[in-house]
């Protein structure tokens, strides 16, 4: 039997060429054939087994490894391909953002619609005192007043359309209205002017908040466009 001569590359124990001595060795020892399997690559390499230890083939490893042998006075270099740079994954591609939606939105309508009810409701109340000849007085006014506060908030806080948007400065002027008209029977009652029960007969600033809540009630359908409203300004 051929002798072989030892080298260690990456861990492993290669044979290769003649070494006086060895094959007298090999004929007094147990000797093994096997292959050597590199994993991620193609073909084996012969390797022997003896006394315990694995001997592989120099030229079928640089062929299945696809490396290169070169040869320096008395050593073998086995020159071992670069590794192969997986290719970067792929970027995320970032799902599409929905189209703006156009129109009111119902949230909106929501809130807006109570913040007109809130305005009825506070000019009611006025109406209601002066026809009846009761006084209109801060401490109820002031319940109302927070009421119409409060939907004109969350009004603006669900406002997320253009025609939203466009419909708020109407809200904040009906408010505004009847906050005016409040004040007057305020100033006259700290006054002690009398107040008729026909006052708010074909009253222009009483007349403009009926119209602008009207108006604005009008228009408020889900998706429907922004039109404006002259008794609100």
């Amino acid at each position: 039997m051929r002798g072989w001569r030892r080298i260690g590359i990456a861990g492993l124990t290669i044979v290769i060429g003649c070494m006086p001595g060895a094959a007298q060795n090999a004929t007094q020892t147990e000797v093994r054939s096997t292959e050597l399997v590199v994993n991620n690559h193609d073909g084996y390499a012969a390797v022997i087994r003896r006394n315990g230890r694995a001997y592989v083939e120099v030229e079928g490893l640089a062929r299945i490894t696809g490396a290169t042998l070169g040869f320096q006075g008395n050593r073998i270099v086995l020159t071992l391909p670069s590794p192969r740079v997986a290719p970067p994954p792929p970027q995320p591609v970032a799902a599409p953002q929905p189209p703006e939606e156009k129109g009111f939105t119902r949230e909106f309508l929501r809130a807006a619609v109570e913040q007109v009810t809130a305005v009825r409701e506070w000019r009611s109340a006025i109406e209601n005192a002066v026809r009846t000849n009761n006084p209109v007085e801060q401490s109820w006014i002031t319940g109302y007043r927070r009421n119409a506060e409060n939907r004109m908030t969350m009004a603006s806080a669900t406002a997320s359309t253009e025609a939203d948007r466009q419909m708020l400065p109407l809200l904040q002027s009906a408010m505004g209205m009847v906050q005016q008209l409040s004040d007057r029977f305020l100033a006259l009652r700290s006054t002690v002017t009398y107040v008729s029960p026909d006052s708010l007969n074909d009253d222009p600033l009483d007349q403009k908040i009926l119209s602008c809540a009207q108006g604005v009630t009008s228009m408020a359908v889900p998706g429907g466009s922004f039109q404006d409203v002259q008794a609100c300004h």
